[in-house]
């Protein structure tokens, strides 16, 4: 995912370093239409690296904050009688194992019953 975002970043960089290059390039006068044009790009270009860059920005602040919520994982076992409540950060739930706050690593057997709720605060 972060591979993506740079490359992304760095297609846009490049895409606008070759406009200004080109930009810099014609030193001919340009009639007052051309010149609106160019400033209409230059406003466009920054617009849109703006847009890009809040909504990675918000998007990559969601995937974090969404990850970072704490949740009641209760492990029914069938060999025990009990059940096992653990608080885990949702990132840090996988298929085959948990890791809680307290950072103990729980691998999970295919008999065992996983219920996964939100955490009372």
């Amino acid at each position: 995912m972060l591979t993506k975002l740079l490359v992304t970043a760095l297609v846009i960089a490049f895409a606008w370093a070759t406009l200004k290059r080109s930009s810099r390039v014609k030193t001919t006068k340009k009639p007052a239409a051309d010149l609106g044009q160019s400033i209409l790009r230059r406003y466009m270009v920054t617009g849109t690296l703006a847009v890009l860059l809040l909504g990675s920005a918000s998007y990559l602040g969601w995937y974090w904050y969404d990850g970072s919520q704490v949740l009641s994982v209760t492990i029914v076992s069938p060999n025990h009688s009990g059940e096992t409540v653990y608080q885990v950060k949702k990132r840090d739930i996988s298929q085959h194992e948990i890791v809680t706050l307290d950072g103990i690593t729980i691998r999970l057997s295919n008999q065992e019953r996983v219920i996964i709720a939100t955490s009372a605060k």
